[in-house]
């Protein structure tokens, strides 16, 4: 096997050289950009599906295809079969979203069971397809009292673990009861502001991501394990 000058260690076969021609976008894009959108919250006045609200119309604004998973009725995971009608939907929608949103209330300094359940349920793997992976994502948070980041620094967390690429940009809102009116529309304020920053960037880099993300994605050592397993099924056969 070929091996390269001062990288004894790597396959020659299997790494691939980056380059600029490579990121050429593959594949239709007629279609408007596809957005998840997930909340943490129960409440018939929830506060994070107020401001996941308030991201939809903004990225609905900008031309994207946006759907809002109800989180009521959906079972704990592993409670139930996967082909559970809520499980399925939800499994469903990452499949055919191109960005995320994700939103939770801070309770006891983490993330609501509630948030954490809706990803306990998207599968890392499903079948041959990866539901999750090459997937935008933009963070944000409600607080009842003063302004925390615990919330979005374990989303950010979660969405590494889950292969997605989280945008710089978050929303922490602190007193979200001071944020939003009787209808549930949040009042101008630098805050407010701070999400349209969130949805604009999350909106870009979801148009810079597209038709790239299978490339971005292919990593060495899973090329190099694939090659391995080949050989192995190819000696199997003799």
């Amino acid at each position: 096997m070929d091996k390269i000058a001062n990288l004894p260690n790597i396959r020659a076969d299997q790494l691939d050289m980056p380059a600029l021609p490579k990121l050429e976008p593959v594949g239709g894009m007629d279609h408007p950009p596809r957005f998840l959108l997930l909340y943490g919250s129960l409440r018939e006045r929830s506060f994070s599906r107020f401001l996941t609200e308030e991201a939809a119309r903004i990225l609905e604004h900008f031309g994207g295809d946006v759907r809002i998973f109800d989180p009521t009725e959906l079972p704990m995971a592993g409670s139930v079969p996967e082909d559970h009608p809520k499980v399925v939907e939800l499994r469903e929608l990452c499949l055919w979203s191109e960005g995320h949103v994700w939103c939770s209330p801070e309770r006891h300094g983490a993330i609501t069971a509630v948030m954490k359940n809706q990803i306990d349920w998207i599968p890392l793997e499903q079948g041959a397809l990866r539901p999750s992976q090459g997937r935008t994502l933009a963070v944000m948070q409600v607080c009842g009292g003063s302004q925390s980041f615990n919330v979005v620094n374990t989303l950010r967390l979660l969405g590494r673990w889950m292969r997605m690429f989280t945008i710089p940009n978050q929303s922490s809102v602190p007193m979200a009861y001071k944020e939003f009116d009787d209808e549930g529309r949040m009042r101008p304020s630098a805050y407010y502001d701070r999400v349209v920053d969130v949805m604009e960037e999350l909106y870009k880099i979801t148009l810079l991501m597209r038709g790239r993300t299978d490339y971005l994605t292919d990593r060495y050592s899973e090329r190099s394990e694939r090659a391995l397993k080949a050989i192995d099924r190819q000696l199997q056969k003799l």
